[in-house]
């Protein structure tokens, strides 16, 4: 079965939840954006992603991408599905309407990726970077290349890439190599090879726009010696650029997307934004770019989620307990089955809404007029992307992995296509950051520096929120404060050991996501308490999932109290 939108599910946490349209009003940006609009949006976006895209994902799987002589092929019904996407103006959701967008809320969008991953998302790593390499340019591109670049990126006319990792540098961008020479007409002459670059060479679109990490000469070493450069594959008249893909990777999953080795001879480059700022360029879009990282996650667990549910209620084996008769019962009436089923809904669920609330706060943060609340917005982005980047991926494996065991020996052959959720999603726990690069992003850099205050603020407007909605679920208060606690517990521990910080990283930032999903589930059972569609995967986040809370804030707890105590000894 191919993946189906459900836009009921999403107007339902949008509107009912969170309030959507009354935050959409207070922005003059999204003044004529009502729940109708939304909905239209949505139901349209389901429809086309249902239709169009998801029938492509086996034989995109199957056949995969060709290279040939430097040319890359996509798989079967790509280009056109693609060529139908951008016409459609659905790469242009949220861009500005000067550009050729439609100016809708970014959470939209948001939605139309999670849809899209959860369908294929080898096709979506096509146009996974626009949104991301058009805020880039709009913020820091010249007028010229604006003028020249900005239309074709915001619509989807045109495809981008970001070319940062290189063979020896991977998470360490400070190691880039990649030399770019300024010319006496303006442009960069860049020389340099790039390795695991998304779309690097296809035939979807007609011109790949590359943003190229590279080093001036005379730089300094390190990230702050970096600049970044545009680098199209064709020249404006469409001369061919010196711009060459020398291999397509051989990869576990995503095989409808070319993971493209791209060497840059003598190409032809402009800068972008200032010299050795290059990180700056690149960062503007990252808070972006992790949140469609997080629902690739959700999306693909959704996706297997769908599959192993449809199969569950089909498959009948032995009587499950209580079964009255002698037929064999729907595996999905046996306990260990529905757990599984039951505790990936309440993270695809629960995770959705986190993420939806992030995408939000990304319209606060870009359009509200008042300056306090779009440093509140800016805050939750900060901290709650990295948290959900990680918890998002790393469930969307674990819980693809848990779907599959629903088939059995079943799930282990290609038949049933839920093995590809498995090899498809694994990778979102590599890219845009590792997910242990984003424990220590959450830690180390957002929540050490002020000794927790702006992470304590965090929680305590996400308590306020509660209290406000009247929806103060005892427990989830409890889970806020606790967190709080141990911010500042890990903070002044880790004056004494620094090194502790990263040892517990990836366990604080589980017991965060934790908090925050008891959150979100409160929210949602508040406003839906007696609809079984929701009440079921709460009572299974209460009971399967949210024990794992206090194991995390122990192991936390005890390694910042070793750390006090030998301090103090």
């Amino acid at each position: 079965m191919d993946y189906l939108p459900r836009p009921d599910d999403t107007r339902f946490l949008l509107h009912e939840v969170l309030g959507a349209g009354e935050q959409w009003r207070a922005l003059p940006a999204f003044a004529e954006v009502d729940d109708a609009l939304a909905d239209q949006v949505l139901q349209e976006a389901g429809k086309f992603v249902a239709e169009a895209i998801a029938p492509l994902n086996r034989a995109g799987d199957a056949v995969g991408c060709r290279f040939e002589a430097g040319a890359v092929a996509a798989p079967p019904g790509f280009r056109a599905a693609y060529q139908a996407f951008w016409q459609a103006g659905w790469p242009a959701l949220s861009a500005d309407a000067a550009h050729g967008g439609q100016g809708l809320p970014a959470v939209l969008e948001a939605v139309l990726y999670e849809w899209l991953s959860a369908a294929n998302q080898g096709f979506t790593m096509a146009p996974g970077l626009l949104h991301g390499a058009y805020e880039c340019l709009k913020h820091h591109g010249s007028p010229e290349l604006r003028e020249r670049y900005l239309a074709k990126l915001a619509t989807g006319e045109w495809l981008a890439t970001m070319c940062l990792t290189e063979a020896h540098a991977g998470s360490d961008l400070g190691l880039v190599r990649t030399r770019a020479v300024p010319r006496a007409d303006g442009t960069l002459r860049v020389d340099g090879s790039k390795i695991f670059i998304s779309g690097g060479e296809h035939d979807l679109a007609d011109n790949i726009v590359h943003l190229v990490l590279c080093r001036l000469p005379d730089a300094p070493p390190g990230p702050k010696g970096l600049s970044l450069a545009l680098v199209p594959k064709l020249l404006e008249g469409g001369a061919r650029n010196a711009v060459f893909c020398e291999r397509i990777e051989e990869k576990m999953g995503l095989h409808g997307s070319p993971t493209c080795a791209m060497r840059f001879d003598e190409a032809t480059g402009w800068l972008i934004g200032e010299a050795g700022r290059g990180l700056a360029a690149m960062f503007v879009m990252m808070n972006a770019a992790r949140l469609h990282v997080a629902l690739q996650g959700i999306g693909m667990l959704d996706a297997a989620w769908q599959k192993a549910h449809a199969y569950a209620a089909e498959r009948r084996q032995m009587r499950a307990p209580g079964a009255q008769g002698t037929e064999p019962s729907p595996i999905a009436e046996h306990p260990a089955i529905a757990r599984i089923l039951d505790t990936q809904r309440a993270w695809i669920d629960g995770a959705r809404l986190l993420a939806y609330r992030t995408g939000l706060r990304l319209d606060l943060a870009r359009h509200a007029e008042d300056p306090k609340a779009r440093a509140a917005a800016q805050r939750w982005c900060a901290l709650a992307t990295p948290v959900l980047k990680a918890a998002c991926t790393q469930q969307g494996f674990e819980g693809a992995s848990a779907c599959l065991q629903v088939f059995g020996g079943h799930g282990y052959v290609r038949e049933w296509g839920i093995e590809q959720h498995v090899r498809d999603v694994r990778v979102a726990m590599l890219y845009e950051g590792t997910n242990e690069i984003q424990a220590i992003d959450l830690l180390v850099r957002k929540v050490l520096p002020d000794a927790g205050a702006d992470f304590s603020a965090l929680l305590l407007e996400l308590r306020d929120e509660l209290d406000a909605a009247r929806e103060a679920d005892a427990d989830a208060q409890r889970r806020l404060a606790q967190l709080r606690y141990l911010a500042t517990s890990v903070a002044l521990a880790s004056q004494a050991r620094p090194r502790l910080a990263y040892e517990v990283a990836d366990d604080f930032l589980r017991v965060t996501a934790l908090a925050l999903l008891a959150w979100a589930w409160a929210r949602i059972a508040a406003q839906a308490p007696d609809d079984v569609r929701w009440s079921q995967p709460a009572a299974a986040f209460r009971r399967w999932v949210l024990p794992e809370f206090d194991m995390r804030l122990a192991m936390v707890k005890q390694a910042a109290q070793a750390v006090a105590q030998a301090a103090a000894g």
